[in-house]
């Protein structure tokens, strides 16, 4: 009897060890679509400079381009963010990565504003309707040793990405020949090996049976945590309408700031941000959600402060400093905002709270930013970034008060408890 126990036990092991690298796998070709989606929506940041001199583009025209982006995200991720749990995980992240290889063709091919415009909102298709897959399956593949591994991947991705596509997009436009098709020629070539993991990965979406039902996402707020909301989302407002002005205008203030021709500055400025926004989310990851929070919002205030000193005495080296005091704060606001309103509500209501979110989240990402681009076309770029930065900074004072009385609210609901 020794011999078939052993035998199976091996099997067992032998089974459970494929497994696990299965899963291991899945897990990382999922990571790298994040990363490499949010790396490709950066890089156009880094161009908009070159296009702006190349085709003679307004300001407001580049912000408006932007905003295509912003707008066809929100609109994927609510028409087919819950697609890829009947359908399964593989084939929406199969079909985005399709859809972004087509973005990537566009985008090389564009000579002028009609193709751009094109080939931004495929790319913002593309990465809606991958959203809600890749977040679903970096927690399912999650390491069985490191269950939070999936969550904290799906917070550090995005940044990673977009400071990385910024800082390579500057390289490519600096150094570079062709720097407006090669980079999407790339890029390109890097969906396609994705495509390739994609069609080996194991389907991780235990529900699936591979029907096309398109569900949109509802768009509502549970009656009893509307107020809390309120309060939280106005810090999601904040944050994005920071990241919508340093992903759209960011680049050509640094090069304004820094009388400065060398287009590395401009995604370098963005992967600044980022990079400062990772780090902070990575150090502050097990600290409580309203307390990172209010801690998110005293360095964006910090940061504002700092952005308003350099455009007041036209520093540069403030400028950077600015920067990453502001991307740190915009990160820590951002995870705690987020953890703590993705709390707010019963599993069963969690995905419409969830997609309330995001329609403020680009939403501010998008409307604010064209409003600065148009103005911009006015009153220029520097006037316009001062009162851009000062209502900013209000909206901030305001969400980091609301937040505190609803930090002592809670704790004082604990106690009484």
């Amino acid at each position: 009897m020794a011999e078939p126990t052993e035998t199976r036990d091996t099997g067992d092991t032998v089974n459970g060890g494929t497994a696990r690298t299965a899963r291991a796998s899945g897990f990382r070709v999922v990571g790298a679509v994040l990363v490499l989606m949010m790396l490709s929506s950066s890089v156009p940041s880094a161009l908009y400079v070159l296009y702006q001199q190349e085709w003679g583009l307004s300001s407001g025209v580049v912000t408006v381009v932007f905003a295509v982006y912003a707008v066809t995200v929100l609109a994927g991720l609510l028409l087919f963010g819950s697609l890829s749990d009947t359908l399964g995980r593989r084939p929406v992240l199969a079909a985005a990565l399709v859809l972004a290889i087509v973005s990537m063709g566009l985008f090389a091919a564009a000579g002028g504003l009609g193709l751009l415009l094109a080939a931004r909102a495929v790319q913002g298709l593309a990465v809606g309707l991958a959203t809600g897959a890749m977040g679903a399956a970096l927690l399912e593949l999650s390491p069985s040793h490191r269950p939070a591994l999936g969550a904290q991947v799906n917070s550090a991705g995005p940044t990673v990405g977009i400071g990385l596509g910024g800082l390579g997009a500057g390289l490519l436009v600096q150094y570079a020949p062709a720097p407006t098709v090669l980079s999407y020629l790339l890029l390109a070539g890097a969906f396609a090996l994705a495509l390739v993991g994609v069609g080996r990965m194991a389907e991780s979406a235990p529900g699936a049976d591979g029907r096309l039902r398109v569900v949109p996402h509802r768009i509502r707020v549970p009656a009893a945590v509307r107020r809390r909301f309120a309060v939280l989302v106005l810090t999601v407002v904040a944050v994005w309408t920071v990241g919508g002005f340093y992903l759209s205008l960011g680049p050509h203030l640094a090069l304004s700031l820094f009388r400065s021709t060398n287009y590395l500055l401009g995604g370098a400025t963005v992967a600044l941000l980022a990079g400062a926004a990772t780090a902070a989310q990575l150090l502050l990851g097990r600290t409580e959600a309203l307390r990172t929070a209010v801690l998110g919002l005293l360095g964006l205030l910090a940061g504002l402060a700092l952005v308003l000193l350099s455009l007041g005495t036209g520093s540069a080296a403030v400028f950077l400093a600015a920067t990453a005091v502001l991307g740190a704060g915009w990160g820590a606001a951002f995870l705690g905002s987020f953890r703590a309103l993705s709390a707010l509500a019963d599993p069963v209501h969690r995905g419409e709270l969830t997609a309330a979110v995001y329609v403020f989240a680009y939403l501010a990402m998008s409307v604010p930013a064209v409003l600065a681009g148009l103005l911009t076309n006015i009153h220029g770029l520097q006037r316009t970034s001062v009162g851009f930065m000062a209502a900013v900074a209000g909206v901030c004072a305001l969400a980091l008060l609301t937040t505190l009385r609803l930090a002592a609210r809670t704790r004082a609901e604990g106690s009484t408890a």
